[in-house]
C-alpha cells in the first residue's frame, strides 16, 4: 500500500508544475478576446464607432493593432470621414495607448501605390 500512495504522490508532483504552467497559460486572453476587449476600450474612450481591424499581431509588449474607426458620418456614406488607430495592449489586453496616423474619405483608395510609383 505504501509503495501505491508513493507512487501516486509522485505522479501528482510530476504533474503539478505542468498543470500549474497550463493555468497561466490558461489565464491570458485569446486573441479573439484581445481583438473584441480592444475594440470596446478604443469605443468608450474615444466615443467613435469601431469599424474594423485592419491589423494585428502580437509583439515584446503585448499586442498591436490598426483599427478602422468612423469619425464622422456623413450622407452619402461614401463621403463619411474614416479614421485608422494604432492600438497598443499589454500582454493582458488592456488598452496601453492610441493614436490616430490616418484620416480619409471611406469612398477613396489610398493614394500611393506599392513600390513608391
Amino acid at each position: 500500500m505504501t509503495n501505491t500512495k508513493n507512487t501516486s504522490n509522485a505522479q501528482n508532483s510530476r504533474n503539478s508544475p505542468k498543470n500549474t504552467e497550463e493555468g497561466t497559460a490558461d489565464d491570458r486572453p485569446s486573441p479573439m478576446q484581445v481583438l473584441r476587449n480592444a475594440r470596446i476600450q478604443l469605443a468608450e474612450l474615444t466615443g467613435m464607432t469601431v469599424e474594423t481591424v485592419s491589423s494585428f499581431e502580437q509583439t515584446e509588449d503585448g499586442w498591436s493593432l490598426e483599427v478602422e474607426v468612423l469619425e464622422l458620418a456623413r450622407v452619402p456614406d461614401t463621403m463619411s470621414l474614416m479614421a485608422s488607430y494604432q492600438v497598443d495592449l499589454d500582454p493582458d489586453g488592456q488598452l496601453t495607448g492610441y493614436r490616430r496616423v490616418r484620416r480619409y474619405e471611406r469612398g477613396r483608395a489610398d493614394s500611393h501605390r506599392p513600390g513608391g510609383r
